[in-house]
Order: C-alpha cells, then structure tokens, then sequence
C-alpha cells in the first residue's frame, strides 16, 4: 500500500491550537477525505504541543503522487498551516507494508 505522511510542528504554534486542530478535522478535514477517490484512508495524528500529522494511505502510485504534487504546491497555504502558523516540516511518501484490524474492529469517525 502507497502511505504519505505530512507533518507539522507545534513548536511556537499559538495557544490552543491543539483544539483548534481537532475542531478543523471534526467540522471540516474529515468530510473533505471521506469517499475521496484513489484515497483508502486518513488518519490524523497529534502529539499535543509538538507535532500534528495527516497519514494517507492510496490506492494507486499516480493517486498519491497527484495528491503530494497539488498538495505540495499550496502546502504553506493549506488551512493546517494557517492554523499552526508554519508550513509542515515533512512531506514524505512511504510504503504500508501492513493493516490489522483487532478483535474492537475499526471506528471511523470526526472525532474519535
């Protein structure tokens, strides 16, 4: 499976942009990915107060790479930056070499 991986530190970013975060991938992120074509799935990712991540996972090499080139034009732009006052730190496509689901099963969700 094709991952990226975009990255954004929260060194210096304003005070409450932990919430902020969340609220912008509840009311807004969440729906702009769910049912994107050539995407399998998104996770966000944050460790509060030093970095806050989107995961993606596509179901092809030219869905990914279209989405890194476009995302990547207009990356300082993109409203995580906004909210965090930086453009990410790291832009990076990887391989998923693998997806288990537990005996829970898998929640999807805006806000877990």
């Amino acid at each position: 499976m094709l991952g990226l991986t975009v990255r954004w530190s929260l060194a210096g970013a304003p005070e409450g942009v932990d919430a902020e975060l969340a609220s912008y991938v509840a009311e807004t992120s969440h729906a702009r990915f769910t049912g994107m074509t050539g995407l399998r799935f998104k996770t966000w990712r944050t460790r509060p107060g030093e970095w806050f991540e989107g995961c993606y996972v596509f179901a092809s090499t030219e869905a990914r790479e279209d989405f890194q080139r476009t995302f990547t034009q207009g990356a300082a732009e993109s409203p995580v930056s906004k909210i965090t006052g930086s453009a990410p730190v790291l832009i990076e496509a990887c391989d998923i070499v693998a997806v288990a689901e537990g005996e829970d099963g898998f929640t999807a969700g805006p806000r877990l």
